[in-house]
């Protein structure tokens, strides 16, 4: 009796890194629907290498990555330029353990993935392969088709720009969800003053609705300004907000409802257990795949 399945090589090691190479290419590129693509061009180039040939299937899967990742890249710089309004990166859903995983939590906030748009393409994909997965010098030169020496110049410019602009302390998760579930508390009350006791007074608030849902052209800046528009919602008279609990990009945050339908997610950034920072996006191609991964007893 014969077996239904077969074994193959080529698909047995895709799948095996599969999730090392999506993480790459999402922190490389901020969207998950950009990394799943890069999946693919990936799996078509990978079918068609001579696997007798290649050492280290996960070294040379992690090459085939970075290059697509690069190329999109720099591909979308010219994009980004007609793009309306801030640009936030697409939020993932991620388990509730990770929160507690300070490491990893750092590797795929939303504002390390900010700070990563301000490096240039060849940076971004030397940090994140030599910061967030310990990739050697040797085995990114190879990636980038430079030399070891020029990756580490690469790589100790990048981490100089990336500390210089990260956010400089640690909060633990507990102090973020207080935070966050005091803002859904206070929002879905009403409640301005309430708002205004958990932000800072310099608080900024960046939202991106990609010119598709209305969104601030600029980040808004100071407390009252904030909590205003927060407490305003979208403008829409007899609208309410409400938020589900949830963790995106390893940070609780809140999956925000308007009149019961998914109107975004807002992610916050806290120090001294005050709201320094909302990102809110709202652009519904950002959304998609979260929406799909909400467990049903949330939607």
């Amino acid at each position: 009796m014969t077996s239904d399945h077969t074994t193959d090589p080529a698909t047995d090691a895709f799948v095996a890194h599969r999730n090392l190479l999506f993480t790459v290419a999402y922190e490389m590129l901020g969207s998950a629907v950009d990394a799943e693509d890069v999946l693919q061009e990936t799996w078509l180039r990978w079918v068609g290498v001579d696997l007798p040939q290649v050492r280290d299937p996960r070294a040379y899967l992690v090459r085939i990555t970075t290059r697509q990742a690069l190329n999109r890249l720099r591909a979308r710089k010219r994009r980004r330029e007609a793009y309306v309004g801030p640009w936030l990166p697409e939020p993932m859903l991620t388990a509730p353990d990770v929160a507690e995983d300070v490491e990893l939590t750092e590797s795929v906030s939303l504002a390390l993935l900010l700070v990563l748009e301000t490096l240039s393409p060849t940076e971004r994909a030397v940090f994140v392969l030599r910061e967030a997965f310990d990739v050697s010098y040797d085995e990114i030169a190879t990636a980038l088709d430079k030399s070891p020496a020029a990756v580490r110049q690469i790589a100790h410019r990048a981490r100089g720009h990336v500390h210089a602009r990260r956010p400089r302390t640690t909060v633990s998760p507990g102090e973020v969800r207080a935070a966050v579930e005091a803002l859904q508390r206070a929002f879905e009350n009403g409640d301005l003053q309430a708002v205004l006791d958990v932000l800072a007074p310099d608080v900024v608030l960046v939202s991106d609705g990609g010119g598709v849902k209305q969104a601030a052209l600029r980040p808004i800046a100071g407390a009252w300004k904030v909590g205003r528009l927060i407490i305003g919602g979208t403008g829409k008279v007899g609208s309410r907000l409400t938020g589900v609990p949830t963790v995106v990009n390893g940070s609780p945050a809140l999956l925000v409802r308007l009149d019961g339908e998914v109107d975004g997610v807002m992610a916050v950034r806290v120090e001294g257990a005050r709201i320094t920072g909302i990102y809110y996006i709202r652009n519904p191609a950002k959304l998609s795949r979260i929406a799909s991964e909400v467990p049903l007893a949330l939607r």
